[in-house]
């Protein structure tokens, strides 16, 4: 009579899967070590950034409150080992900047994009070495309160009207009231703002040359010449378009070299 013996696979396959449940765990807690580790080294660099920039809001004689600051793009160690950054998003709120004697420009939010950011491991590390940014936009704005003190003739009301500034005012000539209104040409000269109304009118201005000269002098008062505000990473003004809340400035540089580890 032959034997006839059984075999029994179930448990082989059981250690099977075992083992590939225990890789699986091996793996997920690798990637997610090197995902804690990422998220640790993006947050502490995050941290150094926000220094360098308000060390440099301050050698400006400028304020503002902490830097907010993010790097963009993942992995970050990647960017951190290639010694190149894709973009740093930098946002100085409250910054109050000095132009010239007494004058300052306050913006709620200044909101800098820094693109292609190099700066090499051992700069970072050591705090010595160049770091350069190719190419530097911000924008913040300009309320119209703000504008209408540096402009500093009393009575003028600033709007936005069909992409144009629209200035307004009330003045008295010869014992009568006008309502003056006029659009302002925005135009940027060496890095600052110029701003200058132009066809200055009254809907009730009685057809006399000696009233309509008060207008224009009126007019030319309301002129105004804004040089660029002392911002870090060399930012100059490069547009400015009025909105609903005051002159929108788009500020830009390139090639910016942040020297001795750092922004």
């Amino acid at each position: 009579m032959a034997e006839v013996y059984e075999t029994d696979q179930r448990p082989r396959r059981r250690r099977g899967r075992g083992l590939l449940i225990v890789v699986v765990v091996l793996l997920l807690l690798l990637l997610g070590g090197l995902v804690v580790a990422d998220s640790f080294g993006k947050s502490f660099a995050e941290g150094i950034i926000g220094d360098k920039v308000a060390e440099q809001v301050r050698a400006q004689k400028a304020s503002s409150d902490t830097p907010e600051v993010t790097i963009e793009g993942f992995p970050f160690m990647t960017q951190v080992l290639n010694g190149e950054y894709q973009e740093i998003r930098i946002q100085l709120p409250h910054l109050t900047a000095p132009i010239d004697g007494d004058r300052k420009a306050a913006l709620e939010l200044l909101d800098i994009h820094a693109k292609t950011v190099r700066a090499p491991l051992d700069a970072l590390r050591s705090g010595q070495g160049d770091i350069t940014v190719q190419n530097v936009t911000a924008t913040g704005t300009i309320d119209y309160p703000q504008l209408i003190k540096l402009i500093g003739q009393k009575g003028v009301q600033l709007s936005a009207k069909d992409g144009k500034l629209v200035g307004s005012a009330r003045m008295t000539a010869l014992g009568q009231r006008l309502d003056l209104s006029g659009t302002a040409k925005l135009t940027v000269v060496n890095g600052g703002i110029r701003v200058r109304f132009a066809e200055v009118k009254a809907a009730n201005l009685p057809n006399v040359p000696f009233i309509q000269n008060a207008v224009d002098a009126y007019a030319a008062k309301m002129a105004l010449d804004l040089p660029a505000p002392k911002l870090p990473l060399k930012l100059k003004v490069q547009a400015v378009a009025p909105e609903a809340d005051g002159l929108k400035v788009t500020f830009g540089a390139s090639d910016v070299s942040l020297g001795s580890g750092g922004l």
